[in-house]
């Protein structure tokens, strides 16, 4: 059994809150559903996993394919675009969500994530709805069904279908996620999930304009820009981070699924005719750098998109693939870390249709004019910062904090905390000179309140790696003892190394 399947989701989201890495966006007016704010330690964490990505994505980008460095550079577009860009992409067309509303609740749920519950063989009785890749709500529904049969109710004694394949009859004998009574659900219902706002001081269809539901169209349209600009060759990519909106119908499992989010996009341009070696190459690169930043491999899974599930830009015969992570919430399931898709030349070709201007490249070693075709790794960085979070947070009963977060070095929010063991003797003055070395480069915390116990404790609990205690014998020694965050164990340090024993450590790792 995996690390994610032993630990409680509210025992994390009890911790992110107490030690200020994530909180309830307008949490004084009690909260608003689908966003939230990060604190200080999960600001840190976000801008340490986001930093990680541009350094071995764009500034030091992985060997391609024929071992040789491959191109990638950047970009920052605007949030807000030419509506028309989201005519041509497809987003005012096609970027809809079927809608189901309970009536008794009024909860709203997406149609084609709901699914129900039944006793095998029992063809008038009740069925019960659950949130796919929800565990807690499957386990819900299992009990009310079991509740109505008077006895326990097993998963191998029930069928289980999609609410979007019941007739209406069936619907009628559907009791909700969050009611009580059968046939309070309504029909599916087609729901754009963009948010739309106005340019300019006037409110009128004219004026009308969408929050980016994605950062990758600001690439497509900056496509001939950076080619004039940077002297790039097919193939090449351009990488971007940035937010992105959508109105989720049922945004849930804390910030999994929210409606302000963060992407890590690259759109990677080739040849048609190298475009499955690119996409297999993008797939395993990106899957080795999730594990590379510490995720585990038994949680770290690739899933080729069934046909159903194909955006409406993905090639046919290749399509998607997607890195799922074993959330909590979702386990023993996985729920989607980043997908890479093989859009084709789909973006392009609409924007040269809608634009009435040429997004072409013109190969002189072909001798070829032609729209490249694109390959897209879209990684969420805030879906990539639960993950780290959840990978990390360790139960240990024997530690006075519980629990520890084993944050990889290069992600940890605190590098490195500086303590004196007392606060007299001359110990406080040597801790400041080596916490005024440290902070220069890293970010480094001094701490000479409450016990030496207690403050580790509060640095296990924030995921900090190492800790540097300044006792008696460094007034003699020139030398400060060193805890392991994960290990517990302690060693002696000279003063004067300290600075290149960290570097070994957070750096080079």
């Amino acid at each position: 059994m995996t690390q994610t399947n032993t630990i409680a989701m509210e025992d994390l989201v009890s911790l992110c809150k107490r030690r200020g890495f994530i909180f309830p966006a307008s949490e004084v007016y009690g909260g608003l559903n689908g966003f939230w704010d990060y604190g200080p330690l999960g600001t840190l964490l976000k801008n340490n996993l986001r930093d990680a990505w541009w350094r071995d994505m764009v500034l030091s980008p992985p060997d391609g394919p024929d071992g040789r460095p491959i191109s990638v550079v950047g970009l920052d577009s605007s949030i807000i675009q030419n509506p028309r860009v989201w005519e041509a992409s497809g987003h005012v067309e096609g970027f809809n969500d079927p809608m189901v509303d309970c009536k008794k609740s009024k909860s709203r749920y997406r149609a084609d994530q709901l699914f129900c519950i039944g006793l095998k063989g029992d063809k008038e009785g009740r069925v019960y709805a659950f949130l796919e890749a929800d565990a807690e709500s499957r386990a819900s529904a299992l009990k009310k069904l079991g509740k109505e049969k008077k006895r326990t109710v097993e998963d191998e004694e029930v069928d289980v279908c999609s609410f979007m394949d019941l007739s209406e009859a069936e619907r009628n004998l559907t009791v909700g996620p969050d009611a009580k009574e059968a046939g309070t659900l309504t029909e599916p219902r087609d729901f754009n999930l963009m948010f739309e706002t106005f340019v300019g001081a006037i409110r009128s269809d004219d004026n009308r304009a969408f929050l980016r539901p994605e950062t990758a169209q600001g690439i497509f349209l900056n496509f001939n820009n950076v080619v004039d600009t940077m002297r790039v060759k097919v193939p090449f990519g351009i990488a971007q981070i940035g937010k992105a909106f959508r109105n989720e119908v049922t945004p849930r499992n804390y910030i999994f699924r929210s409606r302000e989010f963060e992407q890590m996009e690259i759109e990677w341009f080739c040849h048609e005719a190298e475009s499955e070696k690119w996409f297999d190459f993008w797939c395993q690169v990106r899957r080795n750098w999730w594990e590379s930043i510490g995720l585990t491999s038994d949680n770290v899974k690739m899933r080729r998109h069934d046909a159903n599930e194909l955006a409406h830009y993905a090639k046919d015969g290749c399509g998607t693939f997607d890195v799922e992570y074993q959330f909590p919430f979702t386990a023993p399931g996985f729920g989607e870390l980043e997908g890479v898709a093989h859009r084709g030349n789909y973006d392009l070709r609409r924007h040269e249709e809608f634009s009435r201007k040429k997004l072409s490249y013109f190969d002189q070693e072909r001798n070829e004019r032609f729209l490249p075709h694109v390959i897209e790794p879209s990684a969420g960085l805030s879906r990539g910062t639960l993950a780290v979070l959840c990978e990390a947070f360790t139960p240990d009963p024997d530690r006075a904090s519980k629990v520890y977060m084993k944050f990889h070095p290069r992600l940890a929010p605190i590098k490195a905390a500086v303590f004196p063991l007392v606060n007299k003797d001359g110990m406080p003055e040597v801790a400041e000179r080596l916490f005024d070395e440290l902070r220069t480069r890293w970010n480094v915390q001094y701490d000479a309140k409450q016990s030496i116990g207690k403050r580790y404790a509060r640095m296990d609990e924030a995921g900090c790696p190492y800790c540097f205690t300044i006792d008696s014998d460094s007034l003699n020694d020139q030398s400060a003892t060193v805890r392991h965050r994960d290990s517990q164990d302690q060693e002696r340090v000279a003063l004067d190394q300290v600075s290149t024993w960290l570097s070994e450590r957070i750096e080079s790792v």
